[in-house]
């Protein structure tokens, strides 16, 4: 299967829709995915995952409106910096930007800001159109590798997520991560 033919699945799309956890090939690595919008999901995954409750995860958006979502309002000088990274680099960037809603308490985890990717995959961005953005922390267990396919992955995992996609020997790395304040400056954390 094509990696870009890996996020048609219908089965995949309907996982997502209801809530459901999903281990499966990102622009950067296997991820565990799952609606961003959904609290109950999220807090699903930090539990599978045993993440660091004051870790954020990063969230796959479609577009850029999509930020409205987070009640994430950019400012002109955020808005081309988000579009010279998301629409003409070729790596994987994701960009944190302040989010102090206390409605996304859940997602931000005390830290008053949350990272957001747009993948460049059309495929991926077709299936984020779809379900809404998803939170999307590597494949693996608190301070392990990540899981580099399906096999690894379940070994992790085993039944505990509700669907594994295979997209087979995945050997990316993690996205650059940037901090962009209201001026549109920029701070580089992860390269």
């Amino acid at each position: 299967m094509k990696k870009n033919d890996v996020w048609n699945d219908k089965n995949l799309h309907k996982t997502l829709k209801e809530g459901g956890v999903v281990v499966m090939p990102t622009d950067t690595l296997y991820g565990i995915v799952g609606k961003a919008e959904n609290e109950k999901t999220v807090n699903r995954i930090y539990e599978i995952r045993k993440r660091a409750p004051s870790k954020p995860c990063i969230i796959l958006i479609s577009d850029i409106k999509d930020l409205g979502k987070f009640s994430i309002n950019i400012s002109k000088e955020q808005k081309l910096v988000l579009e010279k990274y998301w629409s003409i680099n070729t790596e994987p960037v994701s960009i944190i930007l302040d989010c102090n809603e206390e409605k996304f308490r859940y997602l931000h985890r005390d830290t008053n800001s949350l990272a957001f990717r747009l993948p460049a995959q059309g495929g991926l961005q077709d299936l984020l159109k779809e379900t809404g953005p998803l939170v999307a922390p590597s494949a693996n267990l608190e301070g392990l590798p990540p899981a580099l396919n399906i096999i690894e992955a379940k070994k992790y995992f085993g039944d505990s997520v509700d669907l594994y996609v295979d997209g087979g020997e995945i050997k990316g790395k993690a996205s650059k991560v940037i901090r962009l304040k209201k001026d549109g400056s920029v701070e580089v954390l992860r390269d």
